[in-house]
């Protein structure tokens, strides 16, 4: 049995409709994940990090002298007494406070002068990054049927338009240029 050009067409919107809803969240994780992912360099996809320079009143000659109750009181005004894991010296006059979660308090102990860094993870946005760095046995099987699925979306929706429109006119072209565009990323930038 023979199918005809209407059949297929039919057949390919079916099953590039069907493929695109069931595959729609996994084209929105990987296009909102990719954008972070091209942007590392502006945006950390797994954390966020401010940094607040502030002058403390408190002041010391020598490390020796810095107990771990002053430490503490240090960290009261930013509400992080109960984060504090260590501190160290670095240098002789800069203390360092290591905070439960990453966050950390570095202080002149001479000056005074204090960088108060919090560091707080991006849940959704860290998630979805996440899955970018192929997390399991599990996802790699998922990510290789979202693949296969991909490619026979574009293939189906090669075929589901016949004409001027589709392979044979516009929609050639437009493959063309689709396909050109990367080539020439890859060999010429």
């Amino acid at each position: 049995m023979r199918l005809k050009g209407s059949t297929w067409r039919k057949w390919s919107r079916i099953i590039h409709r069907d493929l695109s809803f069931f595959f729609s969240g996994m084209v929105l994780i990987y296009a909102i994940s990719g954008i972070v992912m091209n942007h590392r360099d502006t945006i950390n996809p797994n954390f966020s990090i401010e940094r607040q320079a502030y002058t403390i009143q408190q002041k010391w000659s020598d490390k020796t002298e810095v107990t771990r109750a002053e430490v503490l009181s240090l960290l009261t005004p930013l509400g992080e007494e109960d984060n504090y894991t260590k501190h160290y010296f670095p240098q002789p006059e800069v203390m360092k406070v290591f905070l439960k979660g990453g966050s950390n308090l570095q202080v002149n102990i001479r000056t005074g002068e204090a960088v108060y860094e919090s560091i707080t993870r991006r849940p959704v946005i860290g998630a979805l990054a996440k899955l970018h760095y192929n997390p399991g046995k599990w996802w790699t099987t998922f990510a290789d049927l979202f693949a296969v699925g991909l490619i026979l979306i574009t293939l189906t929706g090669l075929i589901m338009i016949k004409g001027n429109k589709g392979v044979i006119g516009q929609g050639g072209i437009e493959l063309a240029v689709g396909i050109l565009i990367p080539l020439l990323f890859l060999f010429f930038f």
